[in-house]
């Protein structure tokens, strides 16, 4: 299978919104493609996010997102990888394996110390899709949320 990766623009919008309600549902949400548009819009328009896609026959078949964090020991930039999803009849065919790849490049070119991510432990094709792309566990680290 032939792919390419491409960072998103503005005029990819609709193509990455229809892979982005699939991986919020992935994740047990409601499908929601309007919000999830809405949502990716605000983040092209006021540049919060960076996002690839996989493209194959000039559709979109895969995406990651990443947010700029910085980090307090390196004193530099880092990348959060928030986001990774493949269209499931597209998986198994190192489409996953091409974004961290892109977005490792994207650390180098943007002169970020590296990438973060988070996964539920439950997920298990991440937790072991991870470390084979050169991810450590942090089991130092306990991660807590606040929600309003």
């Amino acid at each position: 299978m032939n792919y390419s990766i491409k960072k998103a623009s503005l005029e990819d919008l609709d193509e990455a919104a229809l892979l982005f309600n699939r991986y919020r549902i992935f994740y047990r949400q409601q499908p929601d493609l309007e919000g999830g548009k809405a949502f990716l819009k605000e983040r092209f328009l006021n540049s919060e996010s960076d996002i690839f896609l996989a493209m194959t026959d000039n559709k979109a078949v895969g995406f990651v997102q990443l947010y700029k964090l910085y980090h307090y020991i390196k004193l530099q930039k880092q990348w959060l990888l928030s986001d990774l999803f493949v269209h499931p009849d597209y998986r198994g065919k190192g489409i996953s394996v091409a974004l961290i790849d892109r977005s490792k490049q994207w650390c180098i070119e943007t002169g970020a110390c590296g990438l973060m991510l988070e996964t539920e432990k439950t997920n298990d094709i991440g937790n072991q899709l991870y470390p084979r792309c050169g991810f450590e566990y942090d089991g130092l680290h306990n991660y807590y949320y606040w929600w309003k």
